[in-house]
C-alpha cells in the first residue's frame, strides 16, 4: 500500500495519458441526466466529481451505489459504470439495467465481467491497469470520469491543466506531507476519528473515512457543514477524550461556512480537547482535493503501522464476497 501511495503522482500522469488516448465510440447527444454507478474505491471518485460539477453541469449528476438504477434512467441518460475489478456484483447488475434501458453507457474498469459485457454489447470501455486494490486507484478512475464528462461536453478540459499542476504540487510537498501525516496519526491513534468539512468537499470527507476504515482498520464517521449544524451538533453532549475531530479546511471555503466552523470548534471543545485542523494547499479545486487525498492516504497507512496491522488486508470483505457467492 505504501508503494502505491508513493506512486500516486505517477498514477495521475498515466491516468491523463489513458484518457487522452482513448477514442470514444458513443455518439454525442443531449442528455437529460448523468448517473455514475459504482461502490467503494471505485465509486468514491464519482462522489468527489459530483461536488466538482455541482455548479458546472446543467443537468443532474447522480452517484448511485446500489444494485438498482433510478427509474428515470432511459435512452436520454448517460450512465458511467465504474468498477475497478469489473466484477462488482452490484455494479454489474446496474450495468445490465442501463443496457436494458437503452442508456448511453461508458464503463471504467480494469477488466472482468464488465469489460466482457462491454465488448459484447459494443459499449465504451476505458481500461485501467489491473492488479491493485480499488481504493489505491482513485486517480485512474476519477480522471476517466472527468475525461468522459469532457468528451460529452459537460465540463471543460481545464481539469487536465489542474491535474498537471496538482502533480507538481504533490511532488514539491511530499516531504512535508509525510511529516504532517505521521504527526496527525500520532494524535489520532487509539481514538475515534470524526471528520468534518464544508459540504462542497463532502466526497473527500467520505474518502478519508473510507481510507481510515480500510487501511487503518478503524471505525470513523464524517459530517458536512452546514448540514451537521442542523442535527449532529446536538449530539455533542458527553465529554469524551477518546474522540478526535479532523477538521478539513480550505482558505476558499464559503465565509459563512468558515464562521460556522469556528463556532463549532468552541462548542465541540467542551466535550473533547482533540480538534485537529488540516488546511489544504493549492490554487484550484483539484490541487486542494489531491493534496487532501495524498495527505490522508498517508495518514491511513501510518495509523495501520501504529496499530500493527496490514493496510492492504481486507479479509472481512473477502469473506463477505465469498459468502455471497455461495448463496
Amino acid at each position: 500500500m505504501k508503494q502505491l501511495i508513493e506512486g500516486f503522482t505517477n498514477q495521475l500522469k498515466e491516468a491523463l495519458i489513458i484518457g487522452q488516448n482513448y477514442r470514444f465510440i458513443s455518439v454525442k447527444k443531449d442528455f437529460s441526466n448523468v448517473v455514475l454507478t459504482g461502490l467503494g474505491g471505485s465509486g468514491i471518485g464519482g462522489s468527489i466529481v459530483q461536488n466538482y460539477v455541482f455548479d458546472k453541469m446543467k443537468v443532474p449528476f447522480i452517484v448511485n451505489k446500489d444494485y438498482f438504477l433510478p427509474s428515470f434512467v432511459n435512452k436520454d441518460s448517460l450512465v458511467i459504470v465504474s468498477s475497478y475489478s469489473g466484477n462488482t456484483e452490484e455494479t454489474l447488475a446496474a450495468l445490465k439495467t442501463a443496457i436494458k434501458a437503452k442508456a448511453t453507457v461508458v464503463c471504467i474498469t480494469s477488466g472482468g465481467e464488465i469489460a466482457k459485457l462491454a465488448t459484447k454489447k459494443k459499449i465504451d470501455c476505458i481500461l485501467m491497469p489491473a492488479g491493485m486494490p480499488p481504493r489505491s486507484c482513485i486517480g485512474y478512475s476519477m480522471v476517466q470520469v472527468l475525461t468522459t464528462l469532457a468528451y460529452f461536453g459537460f465540463i471543460k478540459n481545464d481539469f487536465v491543466t489542474n491535474i498537471k499542476s496538482s502533480i507538481k504540487l504533490l511532488n514539491n510537498e511530499e516531504k512535508d506531507i509525510r511529516k504532517k501525516a505521521k504527526a496527525i496519526a500520532q494524535k489520532v491513534s487509539g481514538k475515534l476519528p470524526v471528520i468534518y468539512t464544508a459540504s462542497d468537499y463532502e466526497g473527500l470527507a467520505i474518502r478519508v473515512r473510507q481510507q481510515i476504515n480500510e487501511n487503518g482498520k478503524m471505525l470513523a464517521w464524517h459530517g458536512a457543514i452546514p448540514e451537521m449544524n442542523h442535527n449532529e451538533l446536538v449530539g455533542w453532549r458527553d465529554k469524551d477524550a477518546n474522540k478526535v475531530v479532523l477538521l478539513l479546511r480550505n482558505e476558499t471555503d464559503y465565509e459563512r461556512v468558515q464562521t460556522r466552523m469556528e463556532i463549532n470548534k468552541k462548542i465541540i471543545k467542551k466535550y473533547t480537547p482533540n480538534i485537529i485542523e488540516i488546511y489544504s494547499k493549492g490554487k484550484s479545486y483539484w490541487e486542494r482535493v489531491f493534496y487532501f487525498i495524498h495527505l490522508t492516504d498517508w495518514l491511513s497507512v501510518d495509523l495501520a503501522d501504529l496499530h500493527h496491522v496490514d493496510a492492504s488486508e481486507v479479509k472481512v470483505i473477502d469473506f463477505l464476497k465469498g459468502s455471497l457467492a455461495k448463496s
